[in-house]
């Protein structure tokens, strides 16, 4: 039998319990963007479920490739000068999430690699299930 421990990231932890994610109701998605020039940004860098208490949990990739899941206030935006702005604001139709705000998490599950811990999470909602992973570190959110 697989201990839990193996399922940790080695250099950011656990995280929340994943399955205390099940029975919130998803008020509000909250994200991070980097904007650099003209273009357009192709997706979040970190996203935040709100849920009714007003809990933000952050999902968002770890500096070695595992997907971060911890209870964290989201950060406000800031400038990196020539690289550009990272914004920080409610979610319209930019991510899949977005269309699962006002539902229910009724189940999730995660992939882990040994070496890095939780690199998948997948959450089942009435309208749908959403996929959050990371990709050479960059968080990808997809509709399934």
């Amino acid at each position: 039998m697989e201990s839990e421990k193996s399922k940790d990231c080695p250099l950011h932890g656990a995280g929340v319990s994943v399955q205390s994610l099940v029975g919130r109701r998803l008020t509000q998605v909250v994200a991070s963007w980097h904007v650099y020039g003209g273009s357009a940004p192709t997706g979040p860098l970190d996203v935040w479920l709100v849920d009714e208490e007003g809990t933000p949990v952050l999902v968002t990739t770890g500096s070695d490739w595992c997907l971060r899941v911890e209870v964290s206030e989201p950060h406000a935006g800031y400038d990196m000068g020539e690289s550009g702005l990272v914004t920080v604001g409610p979610v319209g139709d930019e991510t899949p999430l977005a269309r699962q705000i006002g539902e229910r998490i009724l189940a999730v599950r995660e992939d882990h690699e040994p070496r890095t811990g939780r690199i998948a999470l997948e959450l089942s909602f009435a309208g749908g299930r959403v996929r959050c992973d990371g990709w050479a570190g960059d968080l990808r959110l997809t509709a399934l």
